[in-house]
């Protein structure tokens, strides 16, 4: 469903994008605007900055900006929807209903019971390991080192022994067996009826991206097998599709994920401060699972257990999520076996310190395929090296290629210049290297490219018409979107002249018509501009020589463009570009009024 821009442009004039953000980050007034510490970067001197006039915030630090739904985007790693529904039930808009076709609004309904007797089932549990029926499992939770807060958080809850208690629950909130069947939390048998699927077991709901009860892991008291037991695949729940605790690390300010195997391992990172981890279910890693970890995040830490199933599964893992740009990285936890061990024996501190030491995924793979082989003889290495070679030469950037040559000698003590030259053999024989593209710095948020001159004129130019009438006024009819030269920058003043056209102007509304985040921030960044000047004398200058700049600019790109056959072209960009020429010669100024502060 798209939401109409009209809509689009309630919601952000009713919502106060200060109070918004000033909910997230400490703001202070500074004339104007309002700034603060940026919450998508570190930095210790304030460089993010709110426009309430403009509905819209900008960081000149890591150029991030946009408007209210972008904050939300960024900030939770919503979706355009959640974002625009959250401001929408903020501001009191009702957002368009969806229009279902009768066997759509029967599935739709199915869905929000299914969801209704997950959101009860997870209470019940909840309770019941409060009660005096789930001391066993409070027990064994706060044995583990859990506290009651992070219990709370994570809903834990207790399946007792006696295999209907549920079932009781849930039926006396007049729940037919159909629904309850379909959810999957129940086992029917002709003779004995219906009975819980989970008992004696100590309860983790398992949540979707809006912290919908989609189903539950549980874990037995005592020796009973399986040790842990999901929830069957049902209309709700595909655990080939979910990642544990990701409805809580999403919202992580953290540049990547950790994803690990259990649910114990999540909660114990979470309550040490590790508040972007998550984990596959007990699953082998899935494409599934990859693609709704890029959604999120470009970097993943795999923590795997340190035994050869764990080895294994890191192994897998690190192909599928490079063939979707996500960069991998490994975390050795030696000698214990799991994040859970390691923070109980050695603290979060030490914790942090085996994260920041990280090894890549391509360093893991040579790593475990050096065991492989005997190094201390000359044909062990020899093979070794051929081996470590095919892995390095498919890696398309050069300099990265390069990078790896060195650290692989360096780590093994080898001749870097004869393995380099190894790696030209073999690519030699089929594996081609591509151009050098710069890889992106794990960990590292992406920096704005240095800006033409012309660029950066552009973006004034667009600041300039969206915040004085006069700018509009005394320039249309010679001069409009196509003499943008940048095509970000064209894009939206393509948006922005229909406003000015019509003479209501909303920046904001212009910034959230562009889907991609790159275009927003540059539209939020252009309208942040700053001219540094102090009456309108210079006002006016600044105006005047950034309008000739970008104009001078697009007459001499259409010349080189003209066609050789095209002589009225030639005459009227001839008679355009004398114009720009006598406006500089004279001396000419457009008159701007500067605002009052």
């Amino acid at each position: 469903m798209r939401i109409p821009d009209e809509t689009v442009q309630e919601i952000l004039e009713k919502t106060d994008i200060v109070e918004l953000i000033g909910s997230y980050v400490r703001l202070k007034r500074s004339g104007s605007r309002y700034t603060g510490l940026c919450p998508f970067h570190n930095e210790k001197t304030p460089s993010f900055s709110v426009e309430p006039n403009k509905q819209l915030y900008y960081c000149f630090g890591c150029h991030k900006g946009g408007t209210a739904v972008t904050f939300l985007m960024d900030y939770h790693n919503y979706t355009f929807q959640e974002a625009m529904q959250e401001l929408a039930d903020h501001s009191g808009v009702a957002l368009p209903k969806i229009e279902y076709s009768r066997e759509e609004q029967q599935r739709q309904d199915r869905r929000t019971q299914l969801l209704a007797v997950h959101k009860a089932a997870a209470q019940y549990y909840y309770h019941n390991l409060k009660s005096a029926n789930g001391s066993i499992g409070l027990s064994y939770l706060h044995k583990r080192g859990l506290t009651n807060e992070t219990i709370t958080r994570f809903g834990l809850g207790y399946a007792d022994k006696f295999g209907k208690g549920l079932y009781r629950f849930l039926k006396e909130k007049q729940y037919s067996d159909e629904i309850l069947r379909e959810s999957g939390l129940f086992l029917f048998d002709e003779k004995r009826g219906a009975g819980d699927k989970f008992w004696n077991r100590v309860m983790f709901p398992i949540m979707d991206e809006r912290n919908h009860v989609i189903g539950f892991g549980g874990r037995v008291m005592g020796d009973g097998k399986p040790k842990y037991l999901n929830s069957p695949e049902t209309d709700l729940f595909n655990k080939r599709l979910r990642l544990y605790a990701l409805n809580y690390a999403r919202a992580s300010k953290e540049p990547n994920l950790i994803l690990c195997e259990g649910y114990m391992d999540v909660i114990t990172m979470h309550q040490a401060g590790f508040t972007n981890a998550c984990a596959s279910l007990g699953t082998a890693l899935t494409e599934e699972q990859v693609r709704l970890i890029k959604r999120f995040k470009d970097e993943v830490l795999l923590i795997y257990d340190s035994d050869s199933a764990g080895i294994n599964a890191a192994l897998r893992a690190i192909p599928m999520l490079e063939e979707a740009k996500v960069r991998a990285r490994i975390v050795d936890l030696s000698p214990h076996k799991d994040p859970d061990e390691f923070i109980k024996s050695e603290g979060a501190e030490a914790f942090r310190e085996r994260l920041d030491h990280a090894i890549s995924g391509k360093i893991f793979e040579i790593d475990q395929l050096a065991k492989q082989y005997r190094l201390s003889e000359p044909d062990g290495m020899t093979a070794f090296q051929q081996e470590a070679g095919l892995r390095i030469v498919q890696i398309p950037d050069s300099l990265e290629r390069e990078n790896y040559i060195q650290a692989v000698s360096r780590r093994y003590r080898f001749s870097e210049k004869g393995f380099r030259e190894l790696v030209g053999k073999l690519a030699g024989r089929g594996y081609p290297a591509e151009s050098y593209r710069q890889p992106k710095k794990s960990g590292v948020r992406n920096t704005k490219q240095t800006e033409s001159g012309e660029t950066k004129s552009e973006r004034l130019m667009l600041n300039f018409l969206a915040s004085y009438p006069e700018a509009y006024e005394q320039t249309a009819g010679i001069f409009g979107p196509k003499d943008f030269q940048d095509p970000v920058c064209r894009s939206i003043a393509e948006v922005l002249y229909p406003m000015l056209e019509a003479g209501n102007v909303s920046e904001s509304v212009v910034v959230s018509s562009f889907t991609e985040s790159a275009v927003q921030s540059a539209a939020a960044e252009a309208f942040h501009a700053e001219v540094p000047v102090k009456s309108n004398e210079q006002l006016d200058q600044a105006f005047t020589d950034v309008f000739l700049r970008i104009a001078s600019a697009s007459n001499d790109a259409a010349m080189r463009a003209l066609g050789e056959q095209d002589a009225e072209g030639f005459v009227r960009l001839m008679e355009q570009r004398k114009k720009i020429e006598n406006l500089k010669r004279d001396g000419t100024r457009f008159h701007l009024k500067m605002k009052e502060t």
